[in-house]
């Protein structure tokens, strides 16, 4: 089992680890399930640490703007108090759990974790410095994520074995954006 240098200051973030992401789900990543086990390892180490663990969701109403039905580009997924929104079973969720429900708009797309959720508002209250990010997917909700948290002024390590990406190509682009960005990239 790896030993990942968390120290205080730091919080790791979790992102969008749902049903509807892995497979069976209604918008799948490739491998999505795969990062259960490295993720429930970071998070029992984070613990141990005495590290903020907070868990990320996409958490959409029904009527959704990223939705096809709705002239988005993805089929339905991960709508408010359906299984497909619930975590995966297998995720191991610390009691009174920090959720941060994203994509709660009806008139846009959130795919941060700190697009107008305060975040950010809770990390500096929390004396966080440092944010480590894993999930689905890499090529989306984990990159913007990433993003909005170096760009906010957080150091930023996004940690490879516990993400999956949609596809190989927006892999490639998204870790060269980051990468370029100043994100630590681990793993």
């Amino acid at each position: 089992m790896e030993t990942f240098l968390f120290k205080q200051g730091d919080a790791l973030l979790i992102v969008d680890v749902q049903v509807d992401f892995c497979p069976g789900g209604s918008l799948p990543i490739p491998g999505g399930d795969e990062v259960v086990p490295v993720i429930n390892s970071m998070i029992h180490q984070a613990r141990e640490r005495d590290i903020l663990v907070i868990y990320s969701r996409d958490f959409h109403p029904t009527l959704h703007p990223s939705f096809k039905e709705n002239g988005g580009i993805w089929p339905v997924h991960c709508v408010q108090d359906t299984p497909g929104a619930q975590f995966h079973p297998e995720l191991v969720i610390l009691p009174d759990p920090v959720v941060v429900s994203k994509g709660t708009r009806f008139d846009k797309e959130q795919y941060s974790a700190f697009d107008e959720t305060g975040l950010d508002a809770l990390l500096r209250r929390e004396g966080i410095k440092r944010v480590w990010v894993v999930g689905l997917a890499l090529d989306v909700c984990v990159k913007e994520t990433a993003l909005d948290a170096k760009e906010k002024g957080f150091d930023v390590v996004v940690y490879l074995p516990g993400c999956r990406a949609v596809t190989p190509g927006g892999r490639k682009e998204s870790l060269s954006i980051m990468k370029e960005k100043g994100i630590e990239i681990q793993g």
